[in-house]
């Protein structure tokens, strides 16, 4: 589980709903959230299909109206882009609207033209069930790849099949990851809440980054803290323990957000905010 700035635990994590597309009026499935769209049109409902699931079966607990889109109708597009079945049939797969109807090498070809400047590495020593949800999460805010540490095999129920649209590069321990961004110039920053971690708050992120994150229980290992040119923190002031490594990992991925996209500056801890975490830490023990 992830280790919070103030303690070691696990918890569950929640986030507001925001926009929504025109089909979205199914529930959401447990734990999911609806993230804006800001590739220009609204979003869609982030679930796959029967077919796209593990036993092809509904989800518990959800509607039986469709997902997606039908059939084109009309005089079918003059574009390669898009897949003459998806035409024909339907397209109910986990993609925003714009999206609709592509076929999946032209999805990919497209975001490959304006992915972001950061990578995102996690560490899967014991097949950790949270890297589906940080592949997710990695493909919502466009990294450039994911890095997956140690064992090859992954699950993947929590990526909501975003895996394919999302590049993912194994590396057999933290070594050969060191050496691979060692190679591009690219900094490893861990995000963990060790002694003497830097709060991600008031740090300034690198355009260029890898964003390292730790098994989840253990977190970071001592391997990767000593390959890591900074290790970051993220602050709590509620009674929980801490939050889970995918939550940490979507955390940081929208600090990178804000400040490069948004070019929102970050500023050093004023003494009001620590103050309220020196407060909340007193009070949780």
């Amino acid at each position: 589980m992830w280790v919070g700035r103030h303690g070691a635990g696990g918890a569950r994590h929640g986030a507001r709903d925001g926009g929504r597309g025109p089909e979205s009026r199914r529930p959401v499935e447990d734990g999911a959230v609806r993230l804006r769209d800001d590739s220009g049109l609204p979003g869609h409902r982030d679930e796959p299909d029967g077919a796209d699931r593990p036993d092809g079966t509904d989800e518990p607990g959800l509607s039986d109206a469709p997902v997606g889109v039908g059939p084109w109708e009309g005089p079918w597009p003059d574009d390669p882009r898009y897949d003459p079945e998806l035409l024909e049939q339907g397209d109910r797969r986990n993609v925003v609207d714009r999206y609709r109807y592509w076929r999946r090498e032209a999805v990919v070809a497209d975001l490959d033209t304006h992915r972001h400047d950061f990578h995102v590495a996690v560490e899967n020593w014991q097949h950790d069930l949270n890297i589906g949800s940080v592949v997710r999460t990695a493909n919502a805010f466009l990294a450039r790849e994911v890095h997956v540490v140690g064992r090859r095999r992954w699950n993947r129920r929590g990526a909501m099949v975003t895996d394919r649209y999302q590049h993912v590069r194994h590396h057999p321990d933290v070594d050969a990851l060191a050496a691979w961004a060692a190679e591009r110039d690219l900094p490893l920053l861990g995000v963990d809440n060790l002694p003497g971690a830097v709060e991600l708050e008031t740090y300034e992120l690198p355009r260029a980054c890898v964003l390292l994150f730790g098994q989840e229980g253990p977190g970071l290992s001592e391997p990767a803290r000593r390959a890591c040119t900074d290790v970051l923190s993220i602050a709590q002031y509620g009674s929980t323990r801490s939050v889970n490594a995918g939550a940490a990992a979507a955390v940081a991925m929208h600090a990178w957000v804000r400040r490069h996209r948004y070019g929102q500056q970050t500023s050093p801890q004023t003494s009001s905010t620590r103050s309220a975490t020196e407060s909340t830490t007193s009070d949780g023990r």
